[in-house]
Formats: C-alpha cells, sequence, structure tokens
C-alpha cells in the first residue's frame, strides 16, 4: 500500500465549518512522511497540464425512475418539513486506513448513490419537496488536494463531478461542504435519519427531535416492505450469485479439510465480489458443532469429513441488495442415519413455512407452521417427557432446540424493514412484493444433557428468500437443492 503525504480528507464538523465559512484548512502531512514539504514550484507544476475528463451524454442510472418515486411517496408523507437523509461518512480500521464504505440504506434507496459523505436533502414547497443531493465535488486541482489529500482522486479514484452526478441520478447536486451552514441557517420543521453523520446532526440539532426523526426512519422502513420490480429482479439477482457461491464451496471442500472454515469463507467471498458488491453480512461457515451457534462467524474452524457444514451466506449486489440463504451439508457427500433424519425434520418444517406464505396471510403464519413441524419431531423423538405437541407450543420448550424466529424480511438490509411497526411487520399481512426468509433450524449444543449423546453437537438449518406473488410464493433461491437426496446428488455432481 503506497504511503500518501497525508492520512486522511477533513471529515469532522469543524473541518467542514471551516471550508463552508471559505477558510482553508491546511492539507496535513504524515508525521513520518518522506517527503516532508513541497516546494512552490512542484505545487505550481501540478496544477496544469492535465486534460479535461468531464463526462457528456450521460443517461440517468437504471433505478432513477424508481428512487424519483419513492422521494415523492416520502414527501406526500411529510409535507411543509424539510427531510435530511445522510450517506454517512468514512469510518477508521486503524490509523489511516478505513472500513470499506456502504451508504445508508435509506440514503441509497431514495438515491441510487453510494457516495461517502452524501446527503439528500429534500425542501418544502408549495406543491411537495425539492430534492437536492449534497455531495463532495472532484478533488480540487488548484489547492492539490487531488494528489495530496488521503482521499483526493489520485489516490483513491476519481469522483463525479457535481454535473455528472445530477444527470445520473436525476437530482440537482451541490456542493456538501456548504451544507452544514444551510442547514444552521434553516427555519421550519426538520427531520433527519440519525446515526450516519455526526456532523449533519450537530447543525440540526437544535431544530429536531428524537420522536419526530424516528417517525422519518419508520417510514423509510415501511416503505421497503413491498419491493417494486427493480428491487424483486435484484433480489433475484443476489440469489443465483449466492448459489453459484454455494457451487463454489462444494467443489473446494478437500481443500477446506485441509485448512480450516476460513476456505469456505474466503471462497464465497471471491464469488461475491466477483459477482456483486460484497457479502450481504458476515458469512456464517460452521462445521461440525460450530452450527450450534446461531451467528458463528469467527470461522476458524476445523472442517472434518463425517460432520455438517452449516453455511450461511448471500450475496450483496451492486446495487445493494443481499440474498440470505442457508444450507446445511454432509461434508463428505453423505449423510448419516441421525444426521438426514434431523435434516428431514428442518426440511419439513420448512416446507410448512414455504406453504404458508401467501397473500392475505398473517406474516407469522409462517413461523407457526414450522414450529408446529419440529415440535411435533421433538416429542416424537422422546425429547420432552410426556407432554403432548400442544403444550409444548403453549410453553415454548421446543425454544431449546429450535431457538430463533423462522424468518424475516430481506432487501437492501439482511434483516430489512427492521424499525417497522409491529402491526405492519410481524403482526400485519402479507402482501405481493414481500421478500422474507423460511429458516426453519434444530441445534443441539455439544454439552445439552437432556438429549441423547449421538444428537450433541448437530445443528441444521435450511434457508431459501421467498417472495410473496399475487397467487401464492416464488423461491427466490430455488437454484440451490434443498432435499436430502438431492443435495447427495448434488454434490457428488459438483465434486466430479
Amino acid at each position: 500500500m503506497a504511503e500518501e503525504l497525508i492520512p486522511e480528507t477533513p471529515e469532522n464538523e469543524s473541518d467542514r465549518t471551516a471550508e463552508a465559512e471559505g477558510t482553508e484548512e491546511p492539507i496535513k502531512q504524515r508525521k513520518n512522511g518522506l517527503y516532508p514539504e513541497v516546494s512552490d514550484e512542484l505545487a505550481e507544476n501540478m496544477k496544469s497540464g492535465w486534460a479535461d475528463t468531464e463526462l457528456h451524454g450521460l443517461e440517468p442510472i437504471a433505478q432513477a425512475a424508481h428512487t424519483e418515486r419513492r422521494r415523492a411517496a416520502l414527501s406526500a408523507r411529510f409535507p411543509g418539513e424539510r427531510l435530511v437523509i445522510p450517506a454517512g461518512n468514512l469510518r477508521t480500521r486503524s490509523n489511516d486506513t478505513e472500513y470499506a464504505f456502504r451508504a445508508s440504506t435509506e440514503y441509497a434507496y431514495l438515491t441510487g448513490d453510494q457516495s461517502h459523505d452524501g446527503v439528500l436533502v429534500l425542501e418544502p414547497t408549495a406543491d411537495g419537496h425539492e430534492a437536492t443531493v449534497h455531495l463532495l465535488p472532484r478533488s480540487d486541482r488548484e489547492n492539490g488536494e487531488f494528489w495530496l489529500d488521503g482521499q483526493g482522486e489520485l489516490w483513491v479514484g476519481r469522483r463525479h463531478s457535481l454535473a455528472e452526478a445530477g444527470r445520473l441520478l436525476g437530482i440537482t447536486a451541490e456542493d456538501v461542504r456548504e451544507l452544514p451552514q444551510k442547514l444552521r441557517e434553516a427555519t421550519g420543521p426538520v427531520r433527519v435519519v440519525r446515526g450516519h453523520d455526526a456532523g449533519v446532526e450537530s447543525a440540526l440539532t437544535d431544530k429536531v427531535t428524537a420522536e419526530r426523526d424516528e417517525e422519518l426512519r419508520v417510514f423509510l422502513s415501511e416503505a421497503r416492505l413491498v419491493k417494486d420490480e427493480f428491487e424483486i429482479a435484484e433480489l433475484q439477482r443476489a440469489c443465483d450469485a449466492t448459489a453459484r457461491g454455494f457451487e463454489d464451496v462444494v467443489k473446494v471442500l478437500d481443500r477446506a479439510e485441509a485448512t480450516s472454515e476460513r476456505y469456505i469463507e474466503g471462497t464465497f467471498f471471491l464469488r461475491a465480489r466477483v459477482d456483486g458488491n460484497d457479502v450481504g453480512y458476515g458469512s456464517i461457515c460452521a462445521a461440525g458443532p460450530h452450527a450450534t451457534t446461531l451467528h458463528w462467524v469467527r470461522n476458524d474452524g476445523a472442517v472434518r469429513s463425517g460432520e455438517l457444514l452449516l453455511l450461511d451466506a448471500g450475496v450483496e449486489t451492486t446495487e445493494l441488495y443481499t440474498a440470505d440463504v442457508t444450507r446445511t451439508l454432509p461434508i463428505n457427500g453423505r449423510f448419516t442415519e441421525l444426521q438426514r433424519r434431523i435434516y428431514d425434520a428442518v426440511y419439513e418444517a420448512q416446507e410448512a413455512g414455504i406453504a404458508a406464505v401467501k397473500p392475505g396471510a398473517p406474516y407469522r403464519d409462517f413461523h407457526d407452521a414450522a414450529q408446529r413441524v419440529l415440535a411435533t419431531r421433538l416429542v416424537e423423538w422422546g425429547l420432552l417427557g410426556d407432554l403432548d405437541v400442544e403444550k409444548v407450543l403453549e410453553l415454548g420448550l421446543q425454544r431449546r432446540w429450535t431457538l430463533h424466529g423462522t424468518g424475516h424480511m430481506l432487501g437492501m438490509d439482511v434483516h430489512d424493514c427492521a424499525a417497522a411497526r409491529r402491526e405492519t411487520y410481524v403482526a400485519g399481512t402479507l402482501e405481493p412484493g414481500m421478500c422474507l426468509t423460511v429458516e426453519p433450524g434444530l441445534y443441539f449444543q455439544a454439552d445439552d444433557l437432556t438429549v441423547p449423546e449421538e444428537y450433541r453437537g448437530i445443528g441444521v438449518r435450511i434457508e431459501d428468500d421467498i417472495l410473496v406473488t399475487e397467487d401464492g410464493n416464488r423461491n427466490l433461491s430455488a437454484a440451490l437443492p434443498r432435499q436430502a437426496d438431492e443435495i447427495e446428488a448434488w454434490m457428488a455432481r459438483l465434486k466430479g
């Protein structure tokens, strides 16, 4: 990694204020850089001799019409109020390196943009709102920012000019460095999506309330409950790429056995970066008893023949929609008798859950259907004494081994629409266009003395991404087999 002259772009509130007020902050030098100074001659030389690279004839991005419609719905919900939706800022990983940036879901949903430091502002007008996206312009060549600053374009790449961004997004674009002062001077009611940009929140500190801002967050969460055609296509793309990633993993299980779960994680990550933007969440590559830990993301354990691999992973597309799929696979390609018995119970539960996903059905029906199947099997196996299934469900005793809910909404966030009100989500009704996971599981902990020893350390989960349609549902991740015999045949074919 090359050593730049300065570590970072000014991104705190005082730096932005200085820029907005016209007092230029000096470009910071690295304390131990090999070039402590820039001569006047070099500085002057770097200002000229560069070709004009402005892009012309740009067409709006594919989802521009959709983002415009989403902003219109937001405008109608909050007439007469200024609405501020930030993308977020870069976060330091260590010293002068940053985590890969991922724009806030609310901002990307409403703009289609993924730029760090971006802020969408909807200014109230007599008949609605006027949208402006505030962005960092191209890095300055006059003051040397483009080659001296750690976020200058010779270090991290060219940004779009404001004119280019405006044409691509279909929204007027302005310099974000001037925004804090504008927000301080703003009058009238204001709402902001919190938690993404401390500088923006500081500029609005005396103009907003937590209660009003939460109403904005809730609305934007509920707006994503029903997906439009662009979003459904993205979710299908994510599922298709995820299926390819699972195939990649099966082909290299022998190498994972020679190394660790990290090989599985790295293999899937390669597919996510090639076919999409990233993984949508930390991949769960849980082999053997690690499969009984619901969110095992350390992925540093052994991969052993004869045990099961629970792989829970999803590709996030370049437009930030993620899949969320789980398969539990016999590492050597064949289930043992007990593994198959447990697997078949989970499969049966998932089948019941998927069948319950249909328009007009209460949201929680799929969960109740799957839990009933699992409770029935646990009773049949003698793990709950002489209690009947109804009593077990009434007391929730099956949860010792089922643990989690059977699914959740899916979209730009792996647990999408999380801020929605209960009455519109978990206590609501399914509608065409909703997308949710159905993911029952059974987990017998390695230290669970209430089950026979042979059960201990076995964890099974099967998860698919289900779209509610006008006449039922569609399994977006159906490219991956689910039934035990199909799993074994699929693995054998991929391993050659």
